[in-house]
């Protein structure tokens, strides 16, 4: 019942936002996105016009997972916590396929070359031994041709999608298993298992996030490393307001094309209630040109990024589209184009060792004052390094005395 008087509240407050929007673009006798498109050349627009559309697009992520549904039929999700569906996991899969199999498949790999080249740098600066690890969703193997100077002795690599698995590029050097395995369901692999789980651009997709990643802390050891990338809320926020003015433009109203994001603000809160610590998160942004919106449609079909939300609306009208398309132009285009953002979202979690415990020094007990650091620099600048190894090695003499 409270759940039902927040979705009135909710949808009462939007039909608000919109007759307020519409009685004024009335009064200026201009269309609404005529009106917007107005507004945003004046220099003054950032992402969105003013304050009333800011409030609508805001709107859209919840007014999408107020018609989530039930995880019911033979896709069920198995994992802990599973009760609602906001993607659909089959649509995906066909997605996913049928990007595999396209022969023009290598030409839409340019974002998640890149990211997986950043994720896999991030591995380097691990300094411990990793023996054995899992790519979570390693699509045509972005992360894992590039980890050949980690000195992993097997490395699991796994999708959802068996095309796409099986166009998986393997790192040399590296003995390889290909597994199947669906992230909304349990893993086919031993508990404390792994030293570490690489995940790149595969998140976002599953409905049991939480789920997921206390499957990933299920198989790791203790003292084993989580790490992975996703899109954050901000990406494609330049299409994403585009389709939402051109749709209430053209139709009345506007329906979720663009998949919500996590943000980062949960992301730390989600690794630690799966039992995740010692986290390190932070973002980066990738901007991409293209002549026109299409040509970004265009992409991300062949990425497999295209939209497989539940409640997605299954056809969108041409007149929309062309409308869209002006409204991108005008709000964000320059002279060569127009620009797409992708957020990316970098973590690293850490399984606790229960024999790793920290014990807090007592206060007071610190043997060297900070009062002497300055010091440190008028030895480098009189005598050198030399100095400075001979400051260090001074301070150890003086704390072993005490």
């Amino acid at each position: 019942m409270q759940d039902n008087k927040v979705q009135i509240k909710v949808l009462a407050y939007f039909l608000k936002i919109t007759t307020k929007v519409h009685e004024q673009s009335e009064v200026k006798g201009v269309s609404m996105w005529q009106s917007a498109i107005v507004r945003g050349a004046g220099g003054g627009c950032h992402r969105v016009c003013n304050k009333e559309w800011s409030n609508i697009i805001k709107t859209l992520p919840l007014l999408h997972t107020l018609r989530i549904h039930t995880s019911e039929g033979p896709n069920r999700n198995h994992q802990k916590g599973a009760g609602v569906n906001v993607f659909d996991r089959q649509s995906k899969l066909l997605q996913r396929e049928r990007a595999a199999r396209n022969p023009d498949v290598a030409v839409f790999d340019y974002l998640k070359e890149e990211v997986g080249y950043r994720l896999s740098e991030r591995i380097l600066d691990i300094k411990r031994e990793l023996k054995t690890g899992l790519d979570l969703g390693c699509g045509r193997g972005h992360v894992a041709k590039n980890i050949t100077d980690v000195e992993l002795s097997h490395l699991y690599m796994s999708d959802f999608s068996p095309s796409m698995l099986e166009a998986a590029q393997v790192p040399q050097g590296i003995g390889c298993t290909k597994v199947v395995i669906d992230e909304e369901r349990e893993f086919p692999l031993e508990s404390d298992s792994l030293d570490l789980v690489i995940s790149n651009l595969n998140l976002h997709w599953v409905n049991n996030l939480p789920g997921c990643l206390r499957e990933v802390q299920r198989v790791l050891k203790n003292d084993g490393v989580f790490l992975a990338s996703m899109f954050g809320g901000d990406t494609l926020f330049e299409l994403r307001s585009s389709l939402v003015l051109a749709e209430l433009e053209r139709e009345g109203g506007f329906s979720a094309h663009i998949s919500p994001f996590t943000e980062i603000r949960d992301v730390g809160t989600l690794l630690n209630q799966c039992g995740f610590t010692m986290l390190t998160i932070d973002v980066d942004e990738i901007t991409v040109g293209f002549p026109t919106m299409f040509e970004l449609l265009w992409d991300l079909q062949g990425m497999a990024e295209n939209n497989a939300g539940v409640n997605r609306k299954p056809h969108l009208h041409r007149n929309t589209l062309l409308a869209a398309s002006a409204i991108y132009q005008e709000m964000y285009g320059k002279s060569e184009g127009i620009p797409a953002t992708f957020q990316i979202i970098y973590m690293i979690g850490w399984k606790p060792d229960p024999k790793q415990k920290l014990n807090q020094a007592e206060r007071g007990s610190g043997q060297i004052s900070l009062k002497d650091l300055h010091k440190l620099d008028d030895l480098i600048q009189e005598q050198g390094m030399e100095g400075r190894i001979k400051f260090m090695k001074d301070l150890e003499n003086d704390e072993e005395k005490k």
